[in-house]
């Protein structure tokens, strides 16, 4: 085959660390817009950015070229550093680790749209109780001793 096809969409999931609740209300959708433009800038395309005080959700178009850890590094670091400075949280920091998920093209769509409803999702489970049926949904083994 003489050209390159790819679909290459991955759920991300990331928290703050120690998963505090340190995502205040009032500046979510500022950081939820950056970043879109983190992914944007990276050659990345954003479907859907949500999540709640302790933890982001993002659904990104991402491209083959760049390693998915390198991305994660990338929009992790420079998020935390607008937090720094335009919000003034000097101690803010992400957790170290990521739960990243492959979704087809077909479900981009469905996942945007629970993205999208985390304040609501939220309301009636933990974060703790989301990533696991996360892993467990996506046939992923893990020990809870080492997931917090």
């Amino acid at each position: 085959m003489p050209s390159t096809h790819l679909s290459l969409h991955y759920h991300l999931v990331f928290s703050t660390k120690d998963r505090r609740a340190s995502i205040a209300g009032d500046w979510r959708p500022r950081l939820h817009d950056y970043l879109g433009g983190i992914v944007r800038a990276l050659g990345g395309k954003p479907h859907g950015i949500g999540g709640t005080a302790d933890h982001v959700h993002i659904l990104a178009g991402l491209r083959a070229a760049d390693s998915l850890a390198s991305m994660v590094r990338k929009i992790k670091a420079s998020s935390s550093g607008w937090i720094h400075q335009a919000i003034g949280s000097r101690y803010f920091a992400w957790q170290d680790g990521y739960g990243a998920f492959t979704i087809c093209r077909s479900e981009v769509e469905t996942v945007a749209e629970y993205i999208r409803a985390q304040e609501k999702h939220h309301r009636g489970r933990s974060f703790q109780e989301e990533y696991i049926e996360l892993l467990r949904n996506c046939g992923i083994e893990f020990d809870e001793r080492f997931l917090w």
